[in-house]
């Protein structure tokens, strides 16, 4: 096995090849998804497009968390209201955003 360059011959095989590969979507996007990185990928949170159900319910279960905890103040309800609440206005932005037509800058 040499460690130095590759011949014309092969550079253009490997080349043909790559080329190949960059075509093909199917294998890119299982590549995609095979990642191994630690960190979410926020431009897939950032093109996420909520439907107006999903926030209708969103907001329901965020409201209802928030009653419950500052009427029983247990704190397993406040942490649930705590982690929804944030999700919550992030898919209420997203739906005004769309619904007016202005696009947030990424």
């Amino acid at each position: 096995m040499t460690i130095g360059r590759l011949s014309a011959r092969e550079q253009r095989v490997l080349d043909e090849v790559e080329r190949a590969l960059r075509h093909d979507r199917r294998l890119d996007r299982r590549l995609r998804t095979m990642r191994l990185s630690r960190l979410p990928d926020l431009t897939r949170l950032a093109a996420c497009r909520p439907r107006p159900l999903t926030t209708a319910l969103l907001l329901a279960v965020s409201l209802t968390l928030m009653a419950t905890g500052i009427a029983t103040s247990v704190p397993g309800v406040i942490w649930a209201f705590a982690l929804s609440w944030p999700v919550t206005l992030f898919a209420v932005f997203r739906l005004l955003c769309r619904w007016t037509g202005e696009e947030p800058e990424r």
